[in-house]
């Protein structure tokens, strides 16, 4: 009997780890809303001020850019192209993760803060990408750190192109950028509201 209780416990044990792995892959279930990803993705809120504290990039800009890139899927890649009109093609880049990084740049990253074990696919990692990016966006361009439009435009077109101006005809880039600042202002405003208890739960939870 007490062996059925232990073969119980282990198997017990061993499905809450497969469903808390699984939880921590799939996308927040309201990504319109920062306070409430930032409630069921437990832990999301801690990396991503770590790396607000790191880069001087706020979260709700960070944020922004990374549901513009992935709506949050971890493992979200460009679409494939299409050959006669139906056949997949290849991919049009190695955009990956939740920061649609090329893989040159996310080596750059790696190279740059000696990252060499961050993954694409890893949330934390992301999200301090993002702020390293906006952070070299800010001195290479001459971007204001809150400036979401154009440091959306210089992740995108990359800090040549920016400074090169290469979006000045892309109206659908200009929109898309748009877009991006819009959210980022509807975050900082739901940020603002909920905070503080974001910040007393890390604190409960013993985070600080």
């Amino acid at each position: 009997m007490r062996q059925n209780n232990k073969k119980g416990i282990l198997v017990a044990l061993i499905s809450a780890a497969i469903l808390g792995s699984g939880c921590s892959t799939t996308p927040p279930s309201n990504p319109d809303n920062i306070c409430s990803i930032f409630r069921e993705k437990k832990g999301w809120y801690g990396e991503a001020k770590a790396a607000e504290k790191e880069w001087g990039s706020p979260v709700a800009v960070m944020m922004a850019i990374l549901h513009q890139e992935s709506r949050f899927v971890h493992d979200a890649r460009p679409p494939r192209s299409k050959i006669l009109g139906f056949i997949p093609g290849p991919r049009p880049s190695d955009a990956f993760g939740y920061a649609q990084a090329l893989g040159s740049t996310w080596r750059g990253y790696q190279r740059s803060t000696f990252s060499y074990g961050a993954d694409r696919d890893d949330f934390g990692d992301a999200i301090d990408f993002v702020g390293w990016y906006n952070n070299t966006s800010a001195r290479r361009c001459q971007i204001q750190s809150r400036d979401s439009y154009h440091l959306y435009l210089a992740y995108h077109e990359g800090h040549g192109g920016f400074n090169r101006r290469t979006f000045r005809n892309k109206a659908w880039l200009k929109k898309v950028s748009h877009k991006v600042s819009a959210r980022a202002k509807h975050y900082q405003q739901q940020l603002n509201s909920c905070e503080q208890s974001l910040k007393k739960r890390k604190k409960f939870l013993g985070l600080f």
